[in-house]
């Protein structure tokens, strides 16, 4: 019986482990992703397939190197094993007793001065070619906000084009449920940085707060943005696509939620986008003088709440952490709606709380407040005019 006994407690052991190896794998598989092209591969050790020159000459050099000092390495280490072993007491071997010898002074003095000055002509070619963002067929300033990038099409087809570009809402929601999807997964954003294919295009870099870098690997760009200064780098995609990168500088708490797409198309779809762009950026330049009603205000102002402050404050206006809810503020509940208006316009805490004045317009502004003092459990009933945060900015 008591083999019996301990054979049915082996047999539930060993369901039991099949049951949770089963479920592992089941979780394993919700969670499987593929490789994303332009992106980021599974189980990757080598550089991304590079789209420009710049990238593919960073991965022949990345390669070239990797076998010279895996050479120098095997021809050292085996002269150095092989000298124990062949050399040793226990073989009766006796150690020479002799001083410097002036040709081996000069070879390992030569050979390796050879060595060096061949890895450093096509690193120092390709260094110098990385830095050459002259003669730019477009010029696009990157800026670094804690944490979202704006760009600013500053010259070429497209000047006048600018845009704030924010991990996607959808994407920030999966996280915080700690349920990944897709394969772009946090790589996905609201606005990609759209270029044309064959042209240079130069990267203007610069921060608002803290220290960022605009990284795109396929395009072998790595540029800091630093406050108070301006740094510039430069790529030619020679395929059409999506490419992703990430900001490369740890950056804060919401570090991770700061990605990059930029999406390359031909010349005639990048020609269509530009128009397509410019007369949404028309369209959207309100009056800041007409008068809303607040169901309009409201539902612009979800709009640009999802897009700009979710991520923070969470869909639910709950907030998280150290960024203050929303809901049930006393400062969005208070009657005089200026107090509300020169934290959105000025920000707090050196940037936690961003200053949105110029990155927004009055008429967004306006909405936003609007649409958060009548969202969640704040009826106040309270309505923001284009023209009160006019005022309020002066």
């Amino acid at each position: 019986m008591t083999t019996t006994l301990v054979g049915r407690k082996a047999w539930s052991r060993l369901r039991a482990g099949v049951v949770t190896l089963g479920a592992a794998l089941a979780a394993q598989a919700a969670f499987a992703v593929n490789d994303l092209p332009g992106g980021p591969g599974v189980n990757q050790l080598n550089l991304p397939v590079g789209v420009t020159r710049i990238a593919s000459e960073q991965a022949w050099l990345h390669n070239m190197m990797l076998w010279l000092c895996t050479a120098i390495f095997v021809a050292v280490f085996g002269v150095m094993f092989y000298s124990i072993i062949k050399h040793r007491k226990s073989k009766g071997a006796k150690a020479a007793n002799f001083h410097e010898s002036v040709k081996v002074e000069i070879a390992w003095t030569i050979v390796p001065f050879f060595i060096v000055i061949a890895m450093a002509l096509p690193a120092t070619k390709a260094v110098v070619a990385m830095k050459d963002t002259t003669n730019a067929d477009l010029t696009i300033k990157a800026t670094g906000y804690q944490w979202k990038w704006g760009y600013d099409y500053l010259k070429g087809e497209g000047e006048g084009i600018g845009f704030l570009s924010t991990l996607d809402v959808s994407q920030r929601e999966a996280s915080d449920a700690g349920k990944p999807v897709g394969d772009d997964y946090l790589l996905k954003v609201d606005n990609p940085l759209v270029v044309p294919v064959n042209r240079k295009v130069r990267i203007i870099t610069t921060a608002n707060d803290v220290i960022h870098a605009w990284m795109v690997p396929a395009f072998g760009v790595k540029q800091d943005a630093i406050p108070g200064f301006v740094r510039d780098t430069w790529f030619r995609a020679e395929k059409t696509g999506d490419y992703y990168g990430q900001c490369a500088e740890l950056c804060g708490k919401e570090h991770a939620y700061m990605p990059i797409h930029v999406k390359v198309l031909s010349q005639e779809d990048y020609s269509k986008w530009v128009g397509d762009k410019k007369k949404a950026l028309a369209a959207a330049a309100d009056d800041p003088s007409k008068v809303w009603t607040q169901p309009e205000l409201i539902a612009r102002g979800e709009k640009v709440y999802a897009a700009n402050c979710a991520a923070c404050h969470r869909p639910d206006g709950k907030g998280a952490g150290p960024i203050k809810a929303l809901d049930a503020s006393p400062v969005v509940l208070d009657a005089d709606k200026g107090k509300q208006l020169d934290v959105v316009l000025h920000g707090r805490q050196n940037g936690a709380m961003p200053a949105w004045k110029g990155k927004l317009s009055d008429t967004e502004i306006a909405a936003v407040v609007t649409y958060t003092k009548n969202s969640w459990s704040n009826k106040t009933g309270q309505t923001v005019q284009p023209a009160d945060v006019v005022a309020a900015s002066k």
